[in-house]
């Protein structure tokens, strides 16, 4: 009955800034109903994509959160920062969907009326196995192989710093006040 959590990213290409890195689509109708209820708080770079709507309610809810109102071709048509609970958003005729973010996200990627936004799903690859035998990889799959294998041994290096002349000039210093 119930499907598997979707997300997308959403970036502002007009700001070059991301307005949040999870976002989980409400599309359904009773995606779109519950939206946030239930939830005591929204974690940072989240949120919801709620599939079509124009408006939205904060009955039941327990924080504020933006309010961002999109179109068709994903132009901001509407911004509503920290909208509280239990109030009822007017509706924006040019709005085709919502996206709801946690409070100040507005305001942290300066996203205004007019922007442009480009809305994504991700998805995670899995890193190839350590045990394959590929002998014809491509460099892109050798550098994946690499990060995996480095991030999984976590060997530390010996790096020697290198001493500059204001190093010596102040040890000289050092030596000659403590004679």
């Amino acid at each position: 009955m119930f499907s598997k959590q979707r997300h997308v990213f959403v970036y502002n290409k007009t700001r070059e800034t991301f307005l949040s890195f999870r976002v989980a689509i409400a599309d359904s109708i009773v995606g779109r109903l519950v939206g946030l209820l239930g939830r005591r708080s929204l974690p940072p770079d989240s949120g919801v994509w709620i599939v079509p709507s124009n408006a939205v309610h904060t009955i039941g809810m327990l924080f504020s959160f933006d309010l961002v109102l999109i179109d068709k071709d994903f132009k901001v048509v509407g911004l509503r920062e920290l909208v509280r609970p239990f109030t009822v958003t007017w509706p924006n005729h040019r709005a085709e969907s919502v996206l709801e973010l946690p409070a100040h996200s507005i305001f942290r990627s300066r996203t205004q009326v007019g922007d442009q936004l480009l809305i994504e799903r991700y998805e995670v690859r899995k890193p190839p196995r350590s045990g394959s035998s590929d002998s014809a990889s491509s460099p892109d799959q050798e550098r994946a192989h690499l990060n995996v294998a480095l991030a999984g041994s976590r060997a530390s290096v010996a790096v020697t710093r290198q001493s500059t002349s204001a190093d010596l000039s102040r040890s000289s210093y050092i030596d000659t006040e403590t004679r």
